[in-house]
């Protein structure tokens, strides 16, 4: 009867704290970032909003950018070798924020009809070197869709 008390007890704050602490879910394939855009199917000279949610990468895997690469990409299985990556902007990434939201036009770039296009996130972000002194930047990415009407 000792035992059985103490029990009860800690499995009640544990039910209390898990329904009052909220809880953030953060697999690890968002830990670069999640990217969206709108709209998908876009022409040439359009303007696109690309929004990017890092509130994982910030706080849960402790990513913070340095600095964002937004290219337009076919992926590698699906190019022809003649469809190079076309840089969308670079941004530098604000102190203490967990979003990155803007608008750019669609480059009047060299697309070609039914190619599967990405807009690509580079995520820059430094960690520390080997010296335990110099810092290192490393690059992870996430991706999504974009129609391109040729």
């Amino acid at each position: 009867m000792k035992f059985a008390t103490p029990v009860a007890l800690l499995s009640l704050a544990g039910l209390v704290a898990s329904t009052t602490l909220p809880r953030q879910s953060c697999p690890q394939a968002v830990r670069f970032g999640v990217i969206s855009v709108s709209p998908t199917t876009v022409n040439p000279g359009d303007e696109v909003t690309v929004t990017v949610d890092l509130n994982c990468a910030v706080n849960h895997f402790g990513i913070v950018p340095r600095y964002l690469d937004y290219t337009i990409e076919v992926p590698e299985a699906s190019n022809n070798g003649h469809e190079p990556p076309i840089l969308l902007a670079r941004r530098d990434f604000t102190a203490g924020a967990t979003s990155d939201v803007f608008t750019a036009k669609v480059p009047f770039g060299f697309y070609f009809t039914g190619a599967p296009y990405n807009i690509v996130l580079r995520n820059t972000y430094p960690v520390q070197g080997t010296d335990g002194s110099s810092e290192v930047l490393i690059t992870g990415g996430v991706s999504t869709g974009l129609k391109i009407n040729v």
